[in-house]
């Protein structure tokens, strides 16, 4: 069985609509910023086939000039190209000498699934024709001699020829199309071996034959089509839950002009700084911060939760939550483009891309499957003729192996696999950047995490409001305002503005704080080690030892702040299920050793690392890695970024800051950790999977391929066997819909656990 798609695809009526080459004006404007001068272009190549194509693609972008990487999604028909530079690749030109017509990927487009209908109706008539032909062959097999056996083979002529037409069709065009642009993908071995079979039988019924082998070249596409099919639903599973995410982006927003006119504009042309006007029934279109009115919200595809969520002025939204009970005026902080949806989508669709180990030696078998089986059947046919000088015996062995050694087992055996476990993933509300993540997901021995908002909602309260002087607070809420740390957003969200004169040359770093100006003042709001570096001052004492957030003047600390903050729901059990799997757990914080020896006893742990700065998580990783362990690093802040690039492979909750989502392999959308023994153990499971399946796909090939070179097979029952080798593949890959991850009882939220401090 062959993972191509049906060549009929390149008539999709989208591609068709969008023929025409953009400009590199239109490229620009369609790509995405990546930091720098790296851009990443998004293009839909209705017509990628199989491993072949894909690696055919992949490596003609790799050598244009700043090109960095591409990648194609086989469920998805997407082409993701990375560069570098002003000047735009020849993507285009490069993608048309190779026989492929691409256009600008456009997620507003949604294109109708033609393919599985017309494969439907493919299977259909395959079946009938083969089913007719092996009623007739029953007849020869029985002992019809002489004229009765010729009548029923050129029945059999006639009732294959639309078959082959109709059905055959499907490989036919893909394999014309590869040879007309001088490459090869797996449909031309099939399209060879099917038109070989029908001459041959042909010849045997021209010249009264006993043996002729209709029904081996129309069983042959039957068996091929139903394999090809089940293949297709599979990857249009995946496909189903990205046009789901799709769905929920609205289609644009009223936005309000500073002359005060109302103007209704697409979603793609919203740009950050616009105000907009959300109706109650509407959805957020883009990522924003509410400037007024107060509303709920359905956040159940950020959270996972279905209660609705209250919101007012200050709050900051994401695209694609639904405004359910009052109007709402917001400002734009991201181009649709650069929103939560739009992030959790290219996740979603990034989850075939990734080329883990298992799947870079399946590409690589079946790069390597057209030239091997034509080679490989040619020196049987070699091999038969000085052995007996029967042409005829000869070709019909060859016949059989250039069917037989299809690799189609080995090549569905990854990326099926993989397709079944990011649509498994994604039910449960966990979003897979790529497949290779999953491996090395699944071979972690130590899960190390950063403690807020990871560990902790990252909600936390101020809670001793009362013992700080009014004034230094006000200053305080002020620069918080210009920070999205956590602990930052308590503070500005209890004291509010201060109406004092603004704060000046405000800037954040990433780790330690917030620093400002004014009238001629440093002050700084951060890591009492940062802010404090004076003669520390003004109530330490008063918290009894906690304190690690602080404000401070000039260098001298002038108020000190504390909060509380509650564990995620199931962290404990997280962390059991993680031990009783025999991984290790570490936490790592910048906060204080009271705090974080509390958050630690509360999960039943006693491993963690107090007053880390960002740099400092990162050495821990690379100690744990330098000494041979397999690092989970989760976390969620921007200081926690590095880490999460350092380690092995990485998890960050939805609610995480931007560039953390990006770094991380894996996002969570839900509150609960116990997506995190999920994700493992879905990882682990599929690993299995694979490699059972490559195991099936070699064992087949190291009995099938030596069977029928010595001449005891014949294309039918070689026919069926390959096709049967597939099917058990899928068969196999299916079993992961339907995996239970052991659940353990929800543990308690964490209410009344108190980890004060400085951010970590």
């Amino acid at each position: 069985m062959s993972c191509c798609a049906p060549g009929a695809e390149m008539a999709l009526e989208v591609a068709n609509a969008a023929s025409a080459v953009p400009s590199n004006d239109e490229i620009k404007l369609a790509s995405r910023a990546l930091g720098g001068d790296s851009h990443q272009t998004d293009l839909s190549v209705p017509a990628v086939h199989c491993g072949g194509c894909i690696q055919a693609i992949e490596a003609a972008l790799a050598k244009l000039e700043n090109v960095e990487s591409a990648r194609v999604n086989l469920s998805t028909k997407r082409v993701s190209v990375r560069w570098h530079g002003d000047e735009v690749p020849a993507l285009f030109a490069t993608l048309d000498r190779l026989g492929y017509e691409a256009h600008l990927f456009d997620s507003e487009i949604q294109e109708k699934d033609k393919t599985l209908s017309e494969l439907i109706r493919a299977v259909a008539v395959a079946g009938f024709a083969a089913g007719n032909i092996m009623l007739l062959s029953v007849s020869v097999w029985s002992g019809a001699e002489g004229a009765t056996r010729d009548l029923f083979h050129w029945i059999s002529a006639l009732i294959a020829i639309p078959a082959l037409a109709f059905a055959g069709g499907i490989y036919f065009h893909s394999a014309a199309n590869a040879l007309r642009h001088g490459r090869m993908n797996m449909d031309v071995p099939i399209a060879v071996g099917v038109s070989l079979a029908y001459a041959m039988s042909l010849y045997e019924t021209i010249n009264h034959g006993e043996h002729a082998y209709f029904d081996a070249s129309v069983s042959l596409l039957f068996f091929l089509l139903i394999g090809r099919t089940l293949d297709h639903v599979m990857r249009e599973r995946a496909r189903t839950a990205v046009n789901g995410l799709s769905r929920l982006a609205a289609r644009g927003a009223v936005v309000l002009r500073d002359d005060g006119i109302r103007e209704y504009v697409p979603v793609a042309e919203l740009a950050p700084g616009m105000r907009l006007l959300i109706a109650a029934g509407e959805r957020i279109p883009v990522d924003g911060d509410i400037v007024s009115g107060n509303s709920d919200l359905d956040c159940s595809i950020v959270s996972g939760e279905s209660a609705p969520k209250a919101v007012s002025a200050g709050m900051h939204v994401q695209a694609g939550t639904l405004n359910l009970t009052g109007p709402l005026t917001m400002q734009a902080t991201a181009a649709a483009k650069d929103s939560f949806l739009a992030e959790m989508v290219r996740l979603m669709e990034a989850a075939e891309g990734g080329r883990s180990r298992y799947r870079r030696i399946a590409d690589r078998v079946s790069a390597l499957y057209a030239p091997v089986v034509h080679l490989a059947a040619f020196v049987t046919f070699l091999g038969w003729m000085v052995a007996s000088g029967d042409w005829h015996r000869a070709l019909t062995i060859a016949i059989a192996v250039l069917i037989i050694t299809c690799p189609c087992a080995l090549g569905l055996a990854v990326p099926i696999v993989q397709v079944v476990a990011a649509r498994r993933l994604f039910e449960a509300g966990v979003m897979v950047k790529d497949g290779s993540a999953m491996e090395r997901l699944a071979a972690i021995d130590t899960a190390v995490f950063d403690k807020t908002g990871t560990l902790t909602l990252g909600r936390p309260r101020l809670v001793n409001a009362s013992s700080v002087d009014p004034s230094m607070l006000a200053i305080a809420a002020d620069m918080a305002a210009h920070s999205n740390h956590p602990f930052s957003r308590a503070i500005a969200s209890h004291a509010g503005y201060s109406g004092q004169p603004g704060v000046e040359s405000v800037s954040e770093h990433p780790g330690f704080g917030v620093e400002a100006t004014t009238e001629g003042n440093t002050w700084r709001l951060g890591r009492r080690g940062w802010a404090g570096w004076k003669a520390r001052t003004g109530g330490e004492g008063k918290l009894g030892g906690y304190g690690g957030t602080v404000l401070s003047r000039n260098g001298n600390i002038v108020a000190c702040f504390a909060f509380e903050d509650a564990l995620r729901q199931d962290a404990k059990a997280t962390i059991q299920q993680l031990k009783a799997a025999g991984v290790s757990v570490d936490i790592l914080s910048g906060d204080t050793a009271k705090a974080c020896a509390e958050v630690a006893k509360s999960l039943g742990t006693d491993n963690f690392v107090p007053a880390l700065l960002p740099s400092g998580k990162v050495e821990w990783i690379e100690t744990l890695t330098r000494a041979g362990h397999k690092v989970l690093m989760v976390g969620d802040g921007l200081n926690d970024t590095p880490a999460l690039r350092a380690a092995h492979v990485s998890m960050a909750p939805a609610t995480a800051a931007d560039i953390g989502r990006q770094a991380a392999d894996f996002v969570f959308l839900r509150e609960s950790l116990l997506a995190i023994p999920l994700a493992m153990d879905v990882s682990r499971r599929a690993g299995r999977l694979i490699r059972q399946n490559i195991a099936i796909a070699i064992v087949y090939n190291a009995f099938a391929v030596p069977i029928a070179i010595l001449g005891h097979v014949t294309p039918l029952i070689a026919a069926i066997t390959m096709s049967a080798s597939s099917l058990l593949v899928i068969g196999n890959a299916l079993r992961l819909q339907g995996f239970a991850p052991t659940k353990t009882a929800p543990s308690a939220t964490g209410a009344g656990i108190r980890p004060w401090g400085q951010p970590s």
